[in-house]
């Protein structure tokens, strides 16, 4: 049977926002995102990050760095009791500096590219789950594939609620990660 999941954007939702996060000594955790990711495991649902890393097509960092970057997480909500099933990230950018890079993708949000990908890798069932951003193209990725979005404020979500996005509706808009994961368990 296919599981629920919760698909969690990186910077700005899961991490504060830090622009193009290119050393790991600019990775900081919100004081909640341990605890809320513990929360979504221990409710049952995968928990995958999902993230856009236009970086590395934009040649500020290497590929190896994101994956140094998801190392570092993992490591960090292992040490809190709590884990992440997958990584997910689109290195492209239609207006990339590094050719290789330069393309229109499926996988770079707001396409859904990732979450398909994820739903296959680890049997989840989209229509069953949840994508929390800080960014409108984080949830019209979800509602692309049936999944039902939360906005949250820290990151560019503030800037985001102010100028909502034609089309694209969020379940509700909270605070934080934590606030989601609470409604998302009551939601559920």
């Amino acid at each position: 049977m296919a599981k629920r999941a919760v698909f969690l954007d990186r910077d700005g939702t899961l991490i504060e926002e830090a622009g193009y996060l290119d050393r790991l000594e600019r990775l900081v955790f919100y004081p909640w995102s341990v605890d809320a990711v513990r929360v979504l495991n221990r409710a049952g649902f995968a928990v995958v990050v999902v993230t856009n890393q236009a970086g590395v097509a934009r040649g500020i960092f290497q590929e190896a760095f994101v994956a140094d970057a998801h190392r570092h997480v993992r490591e960090r909500l292992e040490a809190g009791g709590a884990h992440v099933d997958g990584f997910y990230y689109c290195p492209h950018h239609p207006e990339a500096t590094v050719e290789a890079y330069r393309r229109a993708c499926d996988c770079r949000k707001p396409q859904p590219g990732m979450l398909r990908r994820a739903a296959g890798d680890l049997q989840i069932d989209l229509a069953r789950s949840f994508v929390v951003g800080d960014r409108w193209h984080d949830l019209e990725a979800g509602q692309a594939v049936g999944s039902r979005g939360v906005l949250v404020r820290t990151g560019y979500g503030r800037t985001e609620e102010a100028a909502p996005a034609p089309g694209v509706r969020p379940e509700i808009i909270v605070d934080n990660l934590m606030e989601a994961a609470s409604w998302i368990l009551r939601a559920s």
